[in-house]
């Protein structure tokens, strides 16, 4: 029986690319993520242990690796050959519409000998974000590009009513130029809530660095 892992970046794409593939039929039962060395995902600055209770809320292991930017690749093939020693035989993957990480993911994949799945490729953005609030997934904005969007965004919860505020600001509904990111705290793929009160993260501390706005996830008390 084939099995597969999947990239897992805490963010609404990669969690709609898992529940699709699942829902698909295919045996996803590893999560794959990449952390700096501060422990905090690339592009959604999601800490590990926020990472490790998404996992746990799924019903999941996952297998971590750390990378710069420059060592990424290299991390990440090493952490698949690992995975196809244990039997795996893809990675599922969430990428929508750039054909340069579509060609990443295929390579990386192949030169390790498994299958690369991308269940949400060629899709529109807006369709498919307005398919992650219809299925019941509950998200926060967690990180804002500044030239898009104010740090009054961080903490939204992304929903129908903040769906029609992007697209009356002519702001992508999906993010679709890297708008914003998010953290996936509830939704069908989930056996209970990620943070229970997940309101409280609009409190956090907001964090401005080179031209993006995040929240602080690594200062929240989690148990």
């Amino acid at each position: 029986m084939e099995r597969f892992a999947a990239s897992w970046s805490g963010g609404k794409d990669s969690a709609l690319a898992f529940y699709r593939a699942r829902l698909a039929g295919l045996e996803v039962s590893r999560l794959l993520t990449i952390f700096d060395d501060q422990g905090l995902t690339r592009s959604h600055r999601i800490p590990r242990l926020i990472i490790k209770k998404q996992a746990e809320a799924i019903g999941l292991p996952f297998v971590e690796g750390v990378a710069s930017w420059e060592t990424y690749e290299d991390e990440f093939k090493r952490i698949l050959g690992e995975l196809r020693k244990e039997g795996f035989t893809g990675c599922v993957f969430g990428d929508i519409d750039l054909p340069e990480h579509l060609a990443w993911c295929q390579r990386v994949c192949s030169e390790v000998g498994l299958s690369a799945v991308h269940p949400l490729w060629g899709e529109r953005q807006e369709d498919l974000v307005e398919e992650f609030v219809r299925l019941g997934f509950q998200a926060v904005i967690v990180v804002v590009r500044l030239e898009k969007l104010g740090v009054e965004f961080l903490g939204r919860v992304l929903d129908e009513s903040l769906l029609q505020e992007f697209k009356d600001m002519e702001i992508s509904p999906g993010g679709e130029l890297g708008e914003y990111h998010t953290l996936v705290v509830a939704g069908p793929v989930f056996q209970n809530p990620v943070i229970d009160d997940y309101s409280s993260l609009s409190a956090l501390r907001r964090i401005v660095h080179q031209g993006y706005g995040f929240l602080d996830l690594a200062s929240l008390n989690l148990r």
